[in-house]
């Protein structure tokens, strides 16, 4: 089987980030104030990257930020210094899974975005 896991993350006074499992329905969001945008769409592929650590399940991530996917695809550079920390972060943990996809998704297809009621 195939999880497809569906991550967002807002900046901001109420920031955060969380992800939604597509196939088992399982949630996930933890408030994190005073964090960037970009900071809280890292957090939120990170904090999937860690909880399914191990699995044998083809994982592919989805998220809505072009910037964050397109970085850990190694297509966009990274010239934030704490951006570059998350993606080493990110890659340490991707680097540890056979079968894994970050991709990007319009911000109307993301059920993570429409839980998180961002």
């Amino acid at each position: 089987m195939t999880l497809s896991i569906f991550v967002d993350g807002s900046g901001g006074p109420a920031s955060g980030f969380g992800f939604f499992v597509k196939e088992t329905g399982e949630s996930f969001y933890q408030k994190e104030p005073g964090i960037t945008n970009n900071q809280a769409e890292y957090k939120a592929i990170i904090s999937v990257l860690k909880k399914y650590l191990g699995s044998t399940e083809e994982i592919v991530i989805y998220s809505d930020s072009k910037n964050t996917v397109s970085q850990l695809n190694h297509e966009f550079a990274i010239n934030n210094e704490q951006l570059r920390l998350l993606a080493m972060e990110a890659w340490n943990l991707i680097g540890k899974y056979k079968g894994i996809a970050i991709k990007w998704i319009p911000r109307n297809e993301n059920l993570a975005g429409k839980m998180l009621g961002s």
